[in-house]
């Protein structure tokens, strides 16, 4: 499962830019441009080099300017591998390690392809021209072929012929044009014709989720896959796994239950592991199930927390996992039975990963301190070491301190992440914002957040509460959220509040909410339910749970929160429907609140932002709203970046300070 409403200022988003800043200055808005991004980290079968992403934003032409880099694992010496490629992702290694694939838009079709370069020198190879793009792709045991999925083509003549109707089903009420199903299809890796596998309604991929990889077979004759319903996100909770022949034949289940996905064989290709919301309950964490000859288990049971990713370890003989637990994103190694023992990375939350022939980790890093950065990790019980400082400008700034508070409440043990002001004196007390995350399948951890410093350097103490349903403390916390969306979360987050309180500091009289998505929602329902709020940033707010329903492009996916449909015969679970939205709450909103969000948001429709601005504007409430002209649920370039962190800050300093 994945997190369900992004939030943007997480860790997740590092971004980069140009400007320089002094030395032992606060961090600044402008500092956004200089954040160096580095994704998907994937070292070689040897464990000597690694390929990784790196994005670096461009204020003038606000896109990112990528490359592909090879980093030696021994020295962190780093050269570029392309040169003004658009488009970068996927890089991975071939079995023997001499050859490298990854995904570039191409110049020509204008779309992601699968490109092949060879290591020992030359250019890459173009493998595929498909007028769809490549969203996944996978080596065979071999090393001889490739395999990937994209969309089917379009009915071209039909639409320009005006035959383009369009049936609704799971999509999104910002759908224009039907959305064609992913399928699968093999290529020579040195190039040659491919052939289709696969073929139907059904698809590999959704409209909204991210690629899911594939798995070969050890023998090279099968292709495992996560099967949808349709090519619509609505329906992804249905997902299995198949696998076919690389004939195209014999395509035949793999798992008889829904909400499997991302399957991955041992290396012997006895064992098939995926990931599956634990126990089939959408309200619990992801967890890792094997399958063998003598039945499936899940692996992870006694860990009983949500898995973001996994691997298998080399020998076979048991899985790395990373997930969240309490104020840090951990890596976990896990016997196909037992309990997992936590792997030491020295106080570094963990992002992507990759795991060589030889036992080696490589993966991209971050701490409340410093963004992310490459690290390896030579052996499981070694020490991580940092490769990459290309975000070395931030140690010279002056940054506000961050660490885990706990507190009880509902007999939970529960905790989010408290930064101080960077200038902060012992004895005085600071106005509070707090920024509270996504998800609700989120988690606010100890990596950098660039949202909290920049508060942090206007003064703020800020607070980052994890309430029920965030995935860092267990699968109890995170079901809590089953048919109580608002007022159990409100509880935690009030309770956090007093802890924070009683650490002293607080100026009571100045406290700000604040969040994106289900943070907007934590917002707004906060901002009804209770009194006191000086200042309230509300950025892509579920706002009503009715709306979204019917025309986000979770569909049926809402329908786990309740138990039931809105519109159904269960006078009980429709109430709940209701009563749970914020906008019921409007009515009882005194604070000067800023609403922001994206024009073509399908995740969290901007029809649930102008609901709640008419109803603050006609109750006479301080408010302004900004729509963003982008078809995404945060306008992640780094010009309107820069402009939402920028009102964000500005609105919380007009009323707190």
């Amino acid at each position: 499962m994945n997190a369900r409403r992004f939030i943007p200022f997480a860790g997740a988003l590092c971004l980069s830019l140009l400007a320089s800043g002094t030395p032992d200055q606060p961090f600044k808005l402008e500092d956004l441009r200089r954040i160096v991004r580095l994704s998907d980290p994937q070292i070689s079968p040897d464990g000597a080099r690694i390929a990784v992403i790196v994005s670096r934003p461009n204020w003038k032409t606000d896109k990112n300017d990528q490359e592909l880099d090879l980093v030696d694992a021994r020295s962190g010496a780093l050269r570029p591998l392309t040169f003004k490629r658009t488009g970068l992702g996927s890089p991975r290694w071939s079995p023997g390690g001499k050859r490298l694939a990854f995904l570039a838009q191409d110049p020509e079709t204008k779309q992601a392809q699968l490109f092949v370069m060879p290591m020992d020198g030359g250019d890459p190879q173009r493998l595929t021209d498909g007028k769809q793009g490549v969203a996944s792709f996978a080596w065979s045991p071999d090393g001889q072929r490739i395999a990937f999925y994209r969309q089917d083509d379009v009915d071209e003549k039909a639409i320009k012929e005006h035959r383009d109707a369009l049936r609704v089903t799971d999509n999104n009420y910002m759908t224009r044009a039907a959305v064609p199903s992913s399928h699968l299809w093999v290529v020579p890796a040195a190039g040659g014709k491919a052939a289709r596998l696969t073929q139907g309604a059904w698809s590999l991929k959704t409209d909204q989720d991210p690629a899911f990889p594939l798995a070969w077979s050890r023998d090279g004759q099968r292709i495992a896959f996560s099967k949808f319903p349709g090519p619509y996100t609505g329906s992804a909770f249905r997902s299995v796994l198949e696998a076919v022949g690389t004939d195209g034949k014999n395509l035949r289940p793999l798992t008889d239950v829904h909400g499997a996905t991302t399957p991955q064989f041992s290396p012997d290709g006895a064992v098939l592991a995926y990931l599956r919301p634990r126990n089939g309950d959408q309200n619990n964490g992801n967890a890792v199930y094997v399958q063998t000859p003598q039945g499936t288990v899940d692996a992870t049971r006694d860990l009983a927390r949500n898995i973001n990713r996994y691997a298998w370890l080399p020998d076979g003989s048991g899985l790395l996992l990373n997930g969240a637990e309490r104020a840090q994103s951990c890596l976990w190694r896990q016997p196909l039975r037992g309990q997992a023992t936590k792997v030491d990375l020295g106080g570094v939350s963990l992002g992507g990963f990759s795991v060589a022939r030889t036992g080696a980790v490589a993966f991209v890093g971050s701490t409340a301190r410093h963004p992310g950065e490459l690290y390896v990790l030579d052996a499981l019980n070694g020490r991580p070491r940092q490769l990459t400082h290309l975000n070395a400008f931030v140690d010279d700034l002056r940054l506000g301190r961050s660490a885990e508070v706990t507190w009880k409440n509902d007999g939970f043990l529960e905790d989010g992440i408290l930064t101080h002001p960077v200038d902060e004196v012992a004895g005085r007390t600071y106005p509070m914002v707090l920024l509270i995350h996504g998800g609700p399948e989120g988690e606010s951890i100890l990596s950098f957040n660039p949202l909290a410093q920049l508060l942090a350097a206007k003064g703020f103490l800020v607070f980052e509460p994890n309430y029920r349903g965030s995935t860092n403390l267990g699968d109890a916390y995170q079901h809590a959220i089953y048919r109580d969306t608002g007022e159990g979360p409100g509880r935690d987050v009030m309770a956090g509040i007093a802890a924070v309180k009683q650490l002293g500091g607080v100026d009571a009289t100045r406290i700000g909410i604040s969040g994106w998505s289900y943070g907007g929602y934590m917002t707004s329902w906060l901002n009804g339910r209770y009194p006191g709020w000086r200042a309230a940033v509300s950025g892509a707010a579920l706002n009503d749970w009715l709306l979204d329903y019917t025309i986000a492009y979770y569909q049926e996916g809402d329908l786990y929160f309740f138990g039931g449909s809105p519109y159904g015969k269960d006078e009980a679970t429709a109430k709940l429907w209701r009563e749970q939205s914020p906008i019921a709450l409007a009515g009882k909103v005194t604070t000067p609140t800023l609403i922001m969000g994206d024009a073509g948001d399908p995740n969290v429709p901007i029809v649930n932002s102008y609901e709640m601005y008419h109803a603050l504007k006609d109750h006479g409430v301080p408010v302004a709203f900004y729509v963003y002209p982008a078809d995404t649920h945060f306008p992640g370039d780094i010009v309107h970046t820069t402009d939402v962190f920028g009102r964000w800050v500005a609105w919380m300093e007009k009323y707190l300070k």
